[in-house]
């Protein structure tokens, strides 16, 4: 692996966890907005079912940030571009 190689690997990695950082911070803020106006309406409690969705989405988004899934991913994708471009 070259030096330039190395970089744009690192730069990617970079932005997929700022990427899961933003995804989690607009996450928290918009939860805690949302369970402050389910507290001061006198409605049914609706908030967790947001909470529960768009936490596992985030918990997806987590598994790729952290996981091996994303690596696993690029890898496949990787195989994929290969095999398809020695087909042409």
């Amino acid at each position: 692996m070259t030096e330039a190689q190395k970089i744009a690997r690192a730069k990617r990695r970079v932005e997929v966890l700022t990427g899961f950082y933003i995804h989690a911070g607009v996450f928290a803020v918009v939860l805690a907005g949302l369970f402050v106006i389910n507290m001061v309406t006198d409605s049914d409690w609706w908030v967790q079912w947001v909470l529960i969705g768009w936490g596992i989405g985030l918990a997806a988004h987590a598994a790729l940030a952290f996981g091996g899934l994303g690596d696993r991913i690029t890898q496949w994708q990787m195989r994929k571009i290969y095999r398809l471009k020695s087909q042409m």
